[in-house]
């Protein structure tokens, strides 16, 4: 096949890409990476060397959160070569209502938790014909050296970024002035959101619907999901801040690998340590790799995956991470993973101290988790869902 794939601004978008492009060059498909930052005309991801590449037809374009059709003219061109669209989204479809509204005739997307998949066929049934769940994938370092779990340099990490929750509500005041109807009842969601938080973001905004007794069109509903994504942002931070402050609290070492994180209000305690602001997201795995446990906050995804619990595992690290009902499935709780409740998190620390106080079960758990990653969460694995979904739509 010959295959279209995207970088963008966002760079562990492009890193999953070239994991993708790995495995797509194993299989012998002919590849070309387009670089949608625009750069030189000589750069081999060129504008000017994708308009020689596509003399021929193009069978497949793969991209991520809608990147490869974001205008007119990339869609006019896979349609007028008859490709297969695929896209994969890693955040909620709600951001993406107009992209799912206008696509490539031929298009396959896909959604990194069940709920999501839900979402899209109850409310863009016309619009997105075919949407399947696929979780994320995992990757490990190119030089995989396992670290005794006793000489890890780093007894707990948590490698991503941190704003404060209440920036996040801004762009609420910007859309909708405070006192105005609809302010109130994005306020009133938010709190209802940190205060539920089994709840999806759409299952918020309908509860909250009801609690206003309020009347609204299916167009209406759609604008209230889209005008909900600073509060998804928003309680996820709300939760980061939250479960890392209670790891301080409780004097437990801590190590924070990401932007953003000298804003926390434990940034000055003497347990808590920033390791950097941002790196590269293929340099970050060595980091996991040299910590007991990785704590994961799952952005949301109430029955979805995400990748740094993939991550975690194939780094041979243990992943400590809030419920998904998807997760929860698929790994058994105690002897694969290991578990903490948002609704009970002044238990968390005491579930840390216990992990990282018996080597050998964390090491046991760690090996099991990894070994269910490696047959089940590669990047060969998502190729292969390509592939099958491909098929199907051909």
């Amino acid at each position: 096949m010959r295959i279209v794939l995207f970088y963008s601004g966002i760079e562990s978008f492009n890193y999953y890409t070239d994991q993708l492009v790995k495995e797509l060059i194993k299989r012998q498909h002919e590849i070309f990476i387009l670089d949608l930052r625009n750069p030189a005309a000589e750069d081999p991801h060129s504008y000017a060397s994708f308009e020689k590449y596509i003399d021929k037809p193009v069978d497949l374009a793969i991209c991520y959160d809608s990147f490869g059709y974001k205008n007119d003219a990339l869609i006019d061109l896979w349609n007028e070569q008859n490709t297969v669209m695929i896209n994969i989204m890693v955040d909620h479809p709600l951001r993406f209502h107009p992209t799912m509204s206008r696509h490539p005739n031929r298009y396959v997307q896909f959604c990194c938790d069940r709920n999501h998949v839900s979402y899209v066929k109850k409310y863009f049934a016309d619009e997105v014909g075919y949407v399947e769940f696929m979780p994320h994938a995992g990757s490990c370092q190119e030089q995989e050296c396992v670290i005794p779990f006793a000489d890890r340099k780093y007894d707990i990490l948590f490698s991503g970024s941190y704003y404060k929750p209440q920036g996040m509500l801004q762009r609420i005041n910007e859309w909708y002035p405070e006192g105005t109807n609809m302010n109130q009842f994005y306020q009133y969601m938010a709190g209802y959101m940190i205060g539920h938080s089994s709840l999806t973001a759409e299952q918020a905004a309908l509860d909250t619907i009801s609690s206003f007794g309020m009347q609204v069109s299916n167009q209406m509903l759609k604008t209230i999901f889209r005008c909900s994504e600073p509060l998804d942002w928003m309680v996820r931070m709300y939760y980061r801040e939250k479960v890392v402050q209670t790891l301080a609290d409780a004097g437990l070492e801590l190590w924070l690998l990401g932007r953003g994180w000298e804003n926390h209000p434990a940034a000055g305690y003497l347990n808590v340590h920033r390791i950097d602001d941002r790196i590269p997201f293929a340099d970050t795995l060595p980091y996991i790799a040299d910590a007991k446990i990785n704590i994961n906050v799952m952005p949301w995804f109430k029955s979805g995956s995400h990748e740094r619990i993939f991550n975690i595992f194939l780094n041979h690290s243990l992943p400590l991470t809030d419920y998904s009902s998807w997760v929860d499935e698929n790994f058994i709780a105690g002897e694969e993973i290991a578990f903490y409740d948002l609704e009970h998190l002044e238990r968390l620390p005491d579930i840390a101290k216990e992990l990282l106080g018996d080597e050998e079960r964390a090491t046991a758990m760690i090996q099991k988790g990894y070994e269910k990653t490696v047959r089940n969460h590669t990047w060969k694995n998502r190729v292969d869902q390509i592939f099958e979904a491909v098929e199907r739509v051909s």
